[in-house]
């Protein structure tokens, strides 16, 4: 194992570990304050609030460059505001941000998958960073749920980019935390794969999970606020 895919894992399981939830537990609920946000000499945005709790979907949309990764960057921690602060069940994250990160799963642009293993394997090895004991059967299930029945032992490079996406999905499905942060879900999904893509957050939202996403395309989820940036 390299330095650069032992360093991805070791991220992965910070931000996915122990995410495990139920809506008779406390209620959820992500803040941002007066957040601003500057790269290079441009003001991206400022004195930006709001404010999700759990069962509620946020959907930031707004033209390329306008600051939407930017702001779910800030979301999840792993960039810092100019002003403002962002907290997680009333507590500004950077006062744990260990506890907040356990609670959160983000999905960027780029797969974190490894590409050599199957798609089956990196199911088996989130699941192992998640301390999930997940059955062969409960992952080929959830590999089958998002058409990927007769691809399940091909290695990621050979999938397509929608592919990956949808090995993506089994992982969201087999691991869920409580709150999703996803950066272009839809990005390169056939009709099918966006019905079923917003079927699983569906369920989560239902379930009592908070998601904030960006998208270009229009969806239709339930409990569904907008941000225009």
């Amino acid at each position: 194992m390299d330095n650069a895919w032992g360093g991805l894992i070791q991220a992965i399981a910070y931000m996915t570990a122990d995410t495990s939830f139920s809506p008779s537990k406390p209620h959820l609920m992500l803040q941002a304050r007066a957040l601003c946000c500057i790269r290079g000499e441009r003001t991206l945005f400022q004195d930006l609030n709001l404010m999700l709790s759990g069962g509620e979907c946020l959907h930031v949309r707004g033209e390329n460059g306008v600051g939407k990764t930017s702001l779910l960057r800030l979301l999840t921690g792993l960039s810092k505001p100019e002003a403002g602060e962002i907290l997680w069940g009333g507590q500004s994250i950077s006062k744990d941000i260990a506890t907040y990160h356990r609670a959160l799963l983000f999905l960027g642009h780029r797969d974190a998958l490894k590409e050599d293993l199957t798609a089956l394997e990196n199911l088996q090895l989130y699941a192992a960073l998640d301390g999930v004991d997940l059955s062969d059967e409960k992952a080929l299930s959830a590999l089958w749920r998002f058409g990927l029945r007769g691809r399940e032992h091909l290695p990621v490079n050979c999938l397509s980019a929608g592919q990956k996406r949808r090995v993506l999905m089994a992982r969201m499905l087999t691991r869920q935390a409580k709150l999703w942060i996803l950066d272009e879900p839809f990005n390169a999904l056939d009709i099918h794969a966006m019905q079923a893509l917003q079927g699983l957050i569906g369920e989560h939202v239902e379930q009592g999970g908070l998601v904030v996403f960006t998208s270009h395309q229009e969806v239709s989820l339930p409990h569904v606020r907008v941000l225009d940036l």
